[in-house]
C-alpha cells in the first residue's frame, strides 16, 4: 500500500507545535509570545492572490472586535519574509505575518499535504485555522477552510456575532 501524504491533523486539547518564525515587522514571533493570550493562527498558501489577500483584509477589518474579545491575529504562510513584509505594507494589515519558508511549521500543524487544483494534485499548503487558548494549546482547529465567508464563520463559531 503506498504511503500516505495525508497529514496528522491537530484536535481541541493538543498542545500547539512550537515554532519561532521570521514576522512582517522586521523580528521574529515564536509560540511562547503568543502565550497568556487566546490567538486565532491561520494558516494560507500565498501572499498577494486574490483569496489570501480577501481573508488577509477580513482579518484585517475584524481586527477591532476581534481583539476586545480577547483575540490576537497571526497569519503563517510558506512565502519567504521578504513577501510577507511587502504583502502587510500593501494591504496595512495591522498583524503580524510569519514566513515558514521551509513549511516545518505547517507540516507540524497538519497543513502540509496533498491538494487537488484543476485536476492536478500536488504538494502544498492547506488553508487551515486554529484558535489557541491562553496556554497553547488547541481549543478550535478548522481544516481546509473557504477564503471567503471564512473570518465570518469563524466569528460565528466563537460565539463573537
Amino acid at each position: 500500500m503506498p504511503a500516505s501524504t495525508t497529514p496528522l491533523r491537530l484536535s481541541p486539547g493538543d498542545v500547539a507545535p512550537d515554532f519561532s518564525l521570521p514576522n512582517s515587522k522586521g523580528g521574529t514571533t515564536a509560540l511562547a509570545d503568543l502565550r497568556g493570550r487566546k490567538t486565532v493562527l491561520y494558516f494560507y498558501p500565498q501572499a498577494d492572490t486574490p483569496a489570501c489577500t480577501q481573508q488577509a483584509c477580513d482579518f484585517r477589518d475584524s481586527l477591532a472586535s476581534l481583539g476586545a474579545a480577547g483575540y490576537a491575529v497571526v497569519g503563517i504562510s510558506p512565502d519567504p519574509a521578504a513577501a510577507i513584509v511587502k504583502f502587510a505594507g500593501e494591504q496595512e494589515l495591522n498583524f503580524p505575518l510569519l514566513a515558514d519558508e521551509g513549511h516545518h511549521v505547517a507540516e507540524a500543524y497538519g497543513t502540509w499535504g496533498e491538494k487537488k487544483n484543476y485536476g492536478r494534485t500536488y504538494e502544498g499548503l492547506i488553508r487551515s485555522t486554529f484558535v489557541l487558548d491562553e496556554e497553547g494549546r488547541i481549543a478550535l482547529a478548522q481544516y481546509n477552510v473557504r477564503a471567503k465567508g471564512h473570518v465570518a464563520k469563524l466569528r460565528r463559531d466563537l460565539g463573537l456575532v
